[in-house]
């Protein structure tokens, strides 16, 4: 039973489909479907279920992936033992982030990690807070930035920094030139947010618990930057990281103004499995950031 084949065997059960799997371990489709299917000889069961139209796993598929998962995992600890008797900050390190963040705080961190750790090969896995909650209770990524509350049995999390949010109009609008607005002022169906499922949305209807936001409205964007082109063209309102709105993200286009304080914000932190076997990395990445000085982020010391 080779390694590649439970490896192939986790990505297909990710991704649900051979061709985004094959794309995932960077191998050709048939590839990925001979080996698949020598496993399934090996082991005398069908793993997955592959009916006209369709691939799923079978029952028995999704229990030999829950194993193979620890197994995968075991796997990774005795890479990773073998790793840190030779150098923790030396070789891989995968690191998910979520996507309102890794845009605007991965150039600036990426730079700084390599001057602290320049033997560290950072991996970025990019998706949302609940796939890397999975991500990282299953070992595929071994740390992620988040935004807190980010409670996990087994996880652990450290504060990074906090982010004030701002509001977005575009230029012209009659708030365009205002120093600060309250957070109650900013209300109705012509505030931009985020589709349902993102944890900034969640945010920025808690701390303007007053917009209108029914499921369905047009009023709604994929991404951050989809909303800012929306606020651009005339569209509407919205509320947005401050860090989403300086340097190469600034526009001429909207004018972003500060909240009245207390103003609202986020409070950004990296989690990691308490099992995890190199602690000097994670401290690494903490030091990355906290050697940042971008005027978005309140570093927050240790």
């Amino acid at each position: 039973m080779k390694l590649s084949a439970l490896r192939y065997l986790v990505a297909f059960a990710d991704e649900g489909s051979f061709s985004k799997a094959a794309e995932r371990c960077q191998i050709a489709q048939p590839t990925l479907s001979v080996a698949l299917q020598n496993l399934e000889a090996q082991l005398d069961v069908t793993l997955i279920d592959r009916a006209k139209g369709h691939v799923v796993l079978t029952e028995i598929g999704r229990q030999v992936v829950a194993q193979v998962r620890r197994a995968l995992d075991e796997v990774r600890r005795i890479e990773l033992v073998a790793q840190l008797g030779r150098d923790p900050l030396h070789g891989d390190f995968r690191l998910g982030v979520i996507h309102t963040i890794g845009p605007y705080l991965l150039p600036e961190l990426i730079a700084s990690l390599r001057r602290v750790a320049p033997d560290l090969t950072l991996y970025i896995e990019e998706s949302m807070t609940a796939l890397l909650a999975d991500y990282l209770k299953y070992g595929t990524v071994d740390a992620a930035i988040i935004a807190l509350p980010f409670d996990m049995p087994g996880i652990e999390t450290r504060a990074l920094y906090d982010e004030a949010f701002e509001v977005v109009v575009p230029q012209g609008h009659p708030w365009a030139k205002r120093k600060r607005i309250p957070a109650e002022e900013v209300r109705g169906d012509d505030v931009l947010v985020l589709k349902a499922g993102n944890c900034f949305r969640e945010q920025v209807l808690d701390a303007c618990p007053d917009i209108s936001h029914a499921e369905g409205s047009l009023h709604q964007g994929h991404s951050i930057e989809t909303i800012r082109c929306m606020v651009a063209s005339g569209y509407g309102i919205s509320v947005l990281p401050a860090a989403a709105l300086t340097g190469p993200y600034r526009s001429e286009m909207v004018a972003a103004i500060p909240f009245e304080e207390p103003a609202p914000a986020r409070r950004v932190a990296l989690a990691w499995r308490r099992s995890f076997a190199r602690p000097q990395a994670i401290e690494a990445i903490v030091a990355a950031v906290a050697s940042m000085r971008n005027p978005s982020y309140r570093l927050i010391e240790a």
